[in-house]
């Protein structure tokens, strides 16, 4: 029997995008939410911090405001995450939508927990109790060495993108050590190959998926 297709699916669908700044996870997103619209599909393309009102603001706060410490840092986000998923994330999957989000727990666990040395477990836990255990049924990582994403970067950098050269090698790390341990969920791609490559292999990911709940919870 042939597997349905991302466009007959009736269930909602949970993609995050993860990866250190400058892999290119905004296009990647918005290349598979054009190819999910084209198949017929309603897509909801969002981000975290700051797919919502409150999280715009949340948003300015951690990544250009005063100084925060590391707590406080990480709480603010699983503030963001929180009202992301019960306001954004659970309505669109419960309409039988795509939802496509630049960044979600992975980049907490992995910026706040090893980058910011407050521990991946402790931060994980905090992160999903946020989110009432929702995890995506896709997380696409996009590889870079840190030194090149920051080479792509334009603009003034925000406070994480300021935080260091050994910083960054440990996010990069902590995200491929959780890809390795879940395979299932993970797709993982050298963001050095071209733009249309990682389209299309994420989109035969996405297709190979078929006929999949919303996301996977662990509560």
């Amino acid at each position: 029997m042939t597997e349905p297709s991302p466009t007959s699916s009736p269930h909602g669908l949970f993609v995050s995008f993860e990866g250190g700044d400058g892999a290119g996870k905004s296009t990647q997103a918005r290349l598979l939410g054009a190819w999910l619209r084209g198949l017929g599909r309603e897509v909801v393309l969002t981000r975290e911090p700051g797919g919502t009102d409150l999280g715009v603001q949340l948003r300015d706060a951690v990544l250009h405001g005063d100084h925060v410490d590391a707590r406080t840092e990480a709480l603010l986000y699983a503030t963001d995450r929180a009202h992301h998923v019960a306001s954004v994330v659970r309505p669109a999957l419960a309409r039988g939508a795509v939802v496509v989000t630049d960044r979600y727990l992975d980049s907490s666990v992995a910026y706040q927990g090893s980058g910011r040395d407050l521990g991946a477990d402790e931060v994980e836990r905090l992160s999903m109790w946020a989110v009432d255990g929702l995890l995506p049924a896709l997380t696409v990582l996009l590889d870079l060495d840190p030194v090149a994403g920051r080479a792509r970067l334009t603009g003034e950098p925000d406070r994480l993108e300021r935080a260091g050269d050994e910083f960054h090698r440990r996010t990069r790390a902590a995200f491929l050590t959780r890809a390795s341990a879940d395979p299932g969920r993970w797709l993982v791609l050298d963001a050095t190959r071209p733009v249309d490559d990682l389209a299309e292999a994420i989109r035969a990911r996405v297709t190979a998926l078929g006929d999949v709940p919303s996301g996977r919870s662990l509560a």
